[in-house]
């Protein structure tokens, strides 16, 4: 019997000590992919709560913490039933873990968890910034004196800009973007509502109750998500459709249709304010129009940032031309401060300005500067409304990308309790969960069908230094490096496992999203090394490229600094996702020039059940884990045919566990398997040949995939 299978005694198991990485691994042979998919598909959910450390402040592609806690437990075993127990026991790695692409710090964390010495290298400072709150020990009491100290500087101020004339609070103001009519004669501006119902409930057909705005005179009605036809109290007809038509609108005044994206010429749309959702003494909500009194309230805030510019922190720093700039840059947004309007700035700005000039220089700040830049994905004109029943607050990267707003949600930064997205929320929710986290963390297992958190399984992680380099026989330590993981300072075969999530060949640049963050905290500089005086964090020697020659030559560099460092017996896994051929074809290339030999490919539950950062790929469900040694290491040869039976008999496993599984998972998995022998002699194949053979092997088990679907 496994832990998986009986209730355990955590408390009264002996420690289980792991030395060194068996000759061959549960992960290569023996994969419990249907076990740690469960857990995985369940913690995906809600990551933040049952992996908070992790979750302090965005990253993108953030992985899932119970996936690469199975990864490790599988790469130090040699069966499933051992892998199994490891992971779900208070295990004691004596090991040495590096991950070359640490984003939020996923790796790091469960590899110090169990007992490992982590070493994470990112290009990228603000994923740098991310990794070191997931693993840096705070002083809570500490920590909750900064931030008193700071709500002392600026709440009261705060508060005073988001009240109704009433003093009660005003949780969120609603927004609409303006455009000129094309029409000259007409010369009017057009509100861009796609639709006059601008708050309806998460799940409209339980709770049809719906608030509708006039576009003549932006007066407030209540009625429902479907009404067709409505009066205003000014005696205006409003129905249901706005002007906006996808990418046309309609002028309201003399019936020219336009772009409006056409009609802007380069320049950042207007905005008005129509609404407000007030919070009242009883702690109700209610929406009001906005007044005169909304008006004049904005417009005092607006001197004040002009008044006040040269003491506030505010954003610095232009857009760069790239792939996810590119839209924002096309409605006007052409340097960050564009990406907020005058309350947001001033009240952001006197948060920050707080923060900054607390007079303690240790990792509670730097805490709370990670906190105030989290809050920002929360608090600017690209966020928008989710409606009621669910948080308030669609974050501005909900689709990874900049795209603007027509009808954008300003909220209170501070926030109260009913808030979302707020300082004072966020540091509850964010900061105390992650605290408490690494004092006692939880995993979670599986129990018969039933999943529980225990803890217990973990050890306490919290660390007071990530610059000390793994050493051998030691307590665990935490190393941090940013830069390019091509080049770092790590002695040549000191590195037991690598275990990362690489870039996939994809558009989304990350840098280019992670600059809306970076252009703040190179004026607060959340400690000592972060690099204040670049105005972006992009880099060329990224590996994120859409060009296979591009990514291929990029990671080629990384595999061949992981093959320096790791031991000649260590192994090498990562998770990969990639619907394209080419991207497929660019990694097997590059592991083979490392000197690397893929030994499996394993499908396993991915991040999400479809990525919007794949452009036109199927939808999909797995990643892949590819395993890898040295070439030294590994004699077997590997055949195309049998590669893809044996993948497929993997993905069937998954599937009739009730993991879902997509005809893009089976192609991604059946292609990388069978390219994966191109690594183990790549002189004896024609690599275009191999596609060629992946590609009529994968639709095989695609349509015996869909047939044996529909027969079910």
């Amino acid at each position: 019997m496994t832990l998986f299978d009986i209730a355990p005694e955590i408390a009264d198991q002996d420690e289980i000590v792991v030395r060194s990485v068996p000759v061959v691994t549960a992960l290569e042979t023996d994969f419990p992919a249907v076990e740690f998919s469960k857990l995985g598909e369940h913690e995906s959910w809600r990551k933040e709560v049952f992996r908070p450390a992790t979750s302090t402040h965005k990253w993108w592609a953030k992985r899932l913490g119970s996936v690469f806690r199975g990864i490790l437990a599988s790469a130090v075993t040699e069966t499933s039933e051992e892998a199994l127990n490891l992971y779900g026991s208070a295990a004691r790695l004596k090991l040495s873990v590096f991950d070359p692409f640490s984003g939020s710090g996923t790796t790091i964390v469960e590899a110090v968890k169990m007992g490992a010495s982590a070493v994470g290298s990112d290009i990228n400072p603000v994923a740098t910034l991310v990794q070191r709150q997931a693993v840096l020990r705070w002083d809570s009491g500490k920590l909750e004196q900064l931030y008193k100290t700071v709500e002392e500087a600026c709440r009261e101020e705060v508060d005073r800009v988001h009240r109704a004339e009433s003093g009660e609070t005003v949780l969120y103001y609603f927004w609409v973007a303006t455009a000129p009519c094309v029409n000259p004669a007409c010369g009017r501006s057009i509100r861009l509502f796609s639709s006059h119902v601008f708050s309806q409930n998460a799940y409209p057909k339980r709770v049809p109750a719906a608030q509708i705005v006039c576009p003549v005179c932006l007066d407030v009605i209540p009625g429902r998500y479907d009404f067709k036809s409505v009066e205003c109290r000014n005696g205006h007809t409003v129905e249901r459709a706005g002007a906006v038509s996808r990418s046309t609108a309609t002028c309201p005044h003399c019936q020219s249709v336009t772009k409006p994206l056409a009609a802007l010429q380069g320049q950042r749309p207007g905005y008005e304010m129509y609404a407000k959702m007030v919070l009242d003494k009883d702690g109700g909500k209610r929406y009001e129009p906005v007044t005169d009194w909304d008006r004049a309230l904005y417009s005092e805030c607006t001197g004040l940032l002009d008044a006040q510019r040269d003491t506030l922190v505010v954003p610095a720093g232009g857009l760069e031309t790239g792939v996810n700039t590119r839209q924002a840059m096309s409605w006007g947004f052409t340097n960050w401060v564009d990406f907020f309007n005058d309350r947001q700035l001033y009240s952001l700005g006197l948060l920050a300005s707080a923060i900054r000039d607390v007079a303690e220089d240790g990792f509670e700040r730097e805490a709370l500067v990670a906190l105030f830049s989290g809050v920002l994905e929360f608090n600017n004109m690209f966020c928008s409304f989710k409606g009621e029943g669910t948080g308030a607050v669609r974050h501005m990267f909900s689709h990874h990308i900049l795209k603007p707003e027509r009808t954008p949600l300003e909220a209170h930064p501070w926030g109260t309790p009913a808030s979302s997205g707020s300082f004072s929320t966020l540091y509850k929710s964010r900061l105390q969960r992650a605290h408490a986290y690494k004092t006692s963390p939880t995993d979670q297992v599986l129990l018969g069908e039933k999943i529980q958190r225990l803890g217990g399984l973990s050890r306490p992680f919290a660390v007071t230094s990530t610059d000390q380099l793994p050493t051998g026989d030691q307590s665990p330590t935490v190393f941090l490096m940013t830069g390019d993981a091509s080049e770092t300072k790590l002695r040549d075969g000191s590195i037991d496992l690598v275990i990362t999530d690489p870039p996939y060949m994809d558009n989304v640049h990350y840098s280019e999203l992670a600059d809306f963050f970076h252009s703040w905290l190179r004026k607060i500089q959340p400690y000592a090394g972060y690099p204040v005086d670049q105005s972006s964090t992009r880099s060329k020697n990224e590996v994120q490229s859409p060009s296979p020659e591009g990514f291929g030559a990029a990671i080629t560099r990384v595999w061949r600094e992981c093959f320096r460092v790791l031991r000649p017996t260590g192994l090498m896994a990562f998770t990969f996702h990639q619907a394209r051929m080419s991207g497929w074809k660019a990694l097997v290339e590059s592991l083979a020039d490392a000197g690397f030999v893929v030994t499996a490919v394993q499908p396993i539950q991915g991040e999400m059940s479809t990525s919007v950062t794949k452009y036109g790929a199927e939808a999909s469900n797995l990643d892949s884990v590819v395993v890898c040694r040295k070439s030294s290491q590994v004699s077997r040869k590997r055949d195309a045919e049998s590669e893809a039976a044996t993948g497929y008999e993997r993905i069937v496993l998954l599937r009739k566990a009730g993991i879902k599984v997509g005809a893009g998972d089976v192609r991604s998995v059946i292609r990388g398997r069978v390219l994966s022998v191109y690594t183990h002699d790549p002189s004896a194949f024609d690599l275009e040949e191999l596609a060629r053979q992946a590609d009529a092997l994968a639709q095989v088990y695609v349509d015996r995939h869909l047939a044996e679907i529909k027969k079910k």
